[in-house]
């Protein structure tokens, strides 16, 4: 009974173009779509209900390390039309669930709209480039539009190492070997470190949780190797300064000279809901790591970064804010939006007065409340 009513609910996940689905005990089924919640029309779940749902599609795996954690997290395919992130966990005695939809098609650097310097760092043999942004802020739609655009153009051996696997790479020109932590090895750091002996050109570091990790990619990245990772960070300078933070204080002044010679690239991103409820857009900080820059990182000049991305432009960088006020500018984006999302709330919402705009926010929470109803 539970697996047919699984399937129902995420067919319509699929149907509604949602992006999220959530079952927790005391509210009916709610999806999130366009940033913004709605119940779905059926029965309050109650505490079976969520047991049922969970045991419909977790594997063995996943229900050990949910009696042993509270918590557990898995991939899944729904038949062809769509796979799934599921995170499982425990509230007040009661089990809740999350299903992230990954959808299966492999957007291409234009339909993101990322930078088109993008494609020629894909093309590097060597350096660590870094995707980053909050959570549910698209790292992991660019990080597979990246690993595909390699796979489509060059004949490379690419390991993906991921918690858990989302997109799935099919072999074309390049062989792709995709790793899932907890299954087929027991760390990413682990992954890592036996990854450089099985001849890779590309690795894909799902996340860089912890000093182990951060430690080997930028190693793999210095001893010839192409390597994406992602961190739970905004802005450039802010990626960098966590990175440099994560060391011991004995080992920063050597995790700068590493880093200003290893690393290529920082993407921070954020996805906002468009105005026109439509979906929703990516915005997009992006560093390129130029010699100037290398000097900054060396010196410990982070605070700098972003006047160079401004100077950097012809390089395809561009600063947060500015990628926000383009996005305001042409209708894309709501004021609120505008300002909550920008490093600087403060100097925008001055910019945004002196043109004429404004920020009006109770209106906002009505526009949320009307959709979720």
């Amino acid at each position: 009974m539970a697996t047919v009513q699984m399937d129902r609910l995420l067919d319509t996940t699929v149907q509604q173009n949602a992006s999220d689905l959530h079952l927790t005990v005391g509210k009916p089924p709610t999806l999130r779509m366009g940033g913004h919640l709605k119940e779905l029309k059926t029965k309050v779940l109650e505490p079976a209900d969520t047991a049922a749902l969970m045991k419909s599609i977790a594997p063995e795996r996943a229900q050990h390390e949910l009696q042993e954690m509270g918590t557990a997290d898995f991939g899944f395919g729904f038949q062809d039309k769509a796979r799934f992130r599921v995170s499982i966990f425990r509230v007040k005695g009661n089990l809740s669930l999350v299903l992230r939809r990954i959808p299966t098609d492999l957007l291409s650097f234009d339909q993101i709209g990322l930078p088109k310097i993008v494609s020629d760092l894909c093309r590097r043999p060597r350096g660590l480039f870094l995707v980053t942004g909050p959570t549910g802020s698209g790292k992991t739609t660019t990080l597979a539009s990246m690993i595909n655009f390699i796979n489509e153009t060059m004949d490379h051996h690419i390991i993906t190492i991921e918690d858990p696997i989302e997109y799935y790479h099919p072999h074309k020109t390049s062989i792709v070997n995709q790793r899932e932590v907890g299954t087929d090895v027991p760390s990413f750091a682990e992954a890592l470190r036996r990854a450089l002996r099985q001849d890779p050109d590309v690795v894909l570091v799902g996340e860089m949780r912890d000093l182990e990790t951060i430690e080997a990619a930028v190693q793999a990245a210095e001893t010839g190797h192409l390597v994406f990772g992602t961190l739970h960070t905004t802005g450039a300078s802010g990626t960098i300064t966590r990175l440099i933070d994560a060391f011991p204080v004995a080992q920063q002044d050597q995790i700068r000279v590493q880093l200003s010679t290893g690393l290529m690239a920082v993407l921070s991103q954020q996805l906002l809901p468009r105005i026109d409820r439509k979906g929703m857009v990516a915005s997009y900080e992006f560093l390129v790591v130029t010699p100037a820059v290398q000097n900054l990182i060396r010196e410990n000049k982070t605070f700098r970064i972003d006047s160079a991305i401004q100077t950097g432009r012809k390089f395809g960088m561009q600063l947060l804010d500015d990628h926000l006020w383009s996005l305001y500018s042409k209708g894309v984006i709501s004021p609120e939006q505008l300002v909550d999302k920008s490093k600087n709330p403060q100097d925008m919402t001055v910019k945004l007065q002196r043109a004429g705009g404004s920020v009006s926010r109770p209106e906002m929470k009505d526009d949320g409340a009307d959709e979720a109803g």
